[in-house]
Order: structure tokens, then sequence, then C-alpha cells
């Protein structure tokens, strides 16, 4: 987390229509700048100028559509890293057609999604039920399959998270239930990677990196749990935003839960 507030990358985010207020305020908590555009006339410009480039496909129309092809031709050109949520892919056909379609044409530096929307994306059995979705599969194992097929570092969240880059995998045990009962904490999530990946470089481990954010995000949930358990979902969603904002990385130590495996 200290590295994103020193850094205070500029995250351009083509995201979906109900997260962008809370991805907005979450990137700002940990330290970054959030701008949300999906303008065609200025969605290439933006993604060179921004230091990382968040594309959520929550709300997919054509219009979005078009505008994160442009941005991400635009961030490959300039080698600014992209990190995509597939959100809801394997739930319909055009999402998941559209998405493969996408990944033929650029480079992601990261692809975070549940188990479900993971599994779909590389024709594997889904259990989607709308946004939320679901694999047979161990997250540690599905990571580590679909980086080794997309080519690309795949972080897989649920009750328990995993990142891999196909040759090294993690294990994520920090979090808590409850963000799973708050809209757009897993949309947020992705924000916060690109943040954490933009901070530190590509040059660097880009799986460890991911870690990293899931990790303290995780921890972050946490905090935010313990100081709103007796008064409910809505507070924990404000608790999670504060805790997002004053977490560094002395607090995590001796805290974080994470095994290579």
């Amino acid at each position: 987390m200290d590295w994103v507030r020193k850094k205070n990358p500029l995250i351009h985010c083509i995201t979906n229509d109900v997260v962008t207020n809370f991805t907005a305020n979450g990137l700002l908590a940990v330290g970054a700048s959030p701008v949300m555009t999906a303008n065609h006339e200025e969605v290439e410009e933006m993604a060179r100028t921004a230091d990382g480039l968040l594309l959520n496909t929550g709300t997919l129309t054509p219009y979005q559509y078009e505008a994160m092809r442009l941005a991400a031709q635009a961030a490959n050109e300039n080698q600014t890293p992209i990190v995509l949520d597939p959100v809801a892919v394997g739930a319909t056909s055009y999402r998941t057609r559209v998405v493969q379609a996408f990944l033929e044409g650029v480079h992601v530096a990261v692809i975070r999604g549940n188990g479900g929307e993971i599994a779909a994306l590389i024709g594997m059995h889904a259990d989607m039920h709308g946004v939320e979705g679901k694999s047979d599969q161990p997250p540690e194992m599905l990571a580590k399959e679909a980086a080794n097929v997309l080519g690309t570092v795949v972080c897989v969240t649920g009750e328990r998270d995993a990142v891999s880059d196909g040759k090294h995998t993690y294990l994520i045990k920090n979090g808590h239930v409850w963000l799973s009962r708050v809209v757009g904490t897993g949309c947020l999530l992705g924000a916060i990677i690109s943040a954490y990946i933009a901070a530190k470089g590509t040059n660097v481990d880009l799986s460890r990196s991911a870690t990293e954010a899931l990790a303290q995000y995780g921890l972050a949930a946490e905090d935010a749990f313990a100081r709103s358990k007796d008064e409910g979902i809505g507070t924990f969603q404000q608790r999670f935003l504060d805790s997002l904002g004053w977490i560094n990385d002395d607090h995590c130590h001796g805290k974080i839960n994470v095994q290579q495996v």
C-alpha cells in the first residue's frame, strides 16, 4: 500500500455503471488517482496518459466494448498495464464471445474474476448465477490452468483467493465473507490490483504485486468487519473504505496469510 501512496498512479477505469463511484473512492483511499471515461473521442489519449488501465465488463454494451478495445490498443502501444475483470463471462454467450475475442487482439497484464468467470473464459464448466459464479476446481488449480492457457497472470477470487502466472501460484486466505454482501467490492479489487501494478511497475513480478494487493485488500476487510460487526453491512462498507485509507505495510506485518502452493 505504501508504494501506491508514494507513486499516486493514475488509473483509467472503463468499468460498469453500478460501481463507478465506489471504485473511484476506493482508488482514492489507497492513494491512487482515478479517471473514469469510456468516451471514444478520448479513451486512447487517456489510456496513454494513465499509469494503469482497468477494464470491467459488468454492464457491457457494444459502445463500451469498442471503448475498451480502443483504450487497450493504445495502452499496449504505450506499455501501460491492463487489468481485465470479465464480469459475468459465462452467464451469457454474448459476454463470453466478445471477451474471448477481445483477448485475442490485446495483451492484458492480469485477469481477475470469480471461479465461474475464469472457468468459462477458458472453456471449462462454470456454475453461473448472474454475475456470481463458481467452479468445481480449487482456486489455486484453476488460476494456474487459466494462467497457462491465457498467457497472463490470473487472480481467482472467492472464499479463498489464488494468484498464478502459470509457474508460481499463491493462495491468499485474508478477507471476510461480508465482502460478498456489498456490491462492487470485487470490481473495486480489480482497480486496486491495477494501482498496485502501476505503482510497482511491470518489471516487478506481477503475480507478487497482485498477491500483495489481494492480501492487503482482504486484511482491510477483516479490520472493517471487526469495527462494524455489531452494526451491519452499510457500516461495513463505510468502514471498509476507511480501512483502505489508513492501512499500510507496517500494519500488515505479521497479519498477511499467503501460502505459495
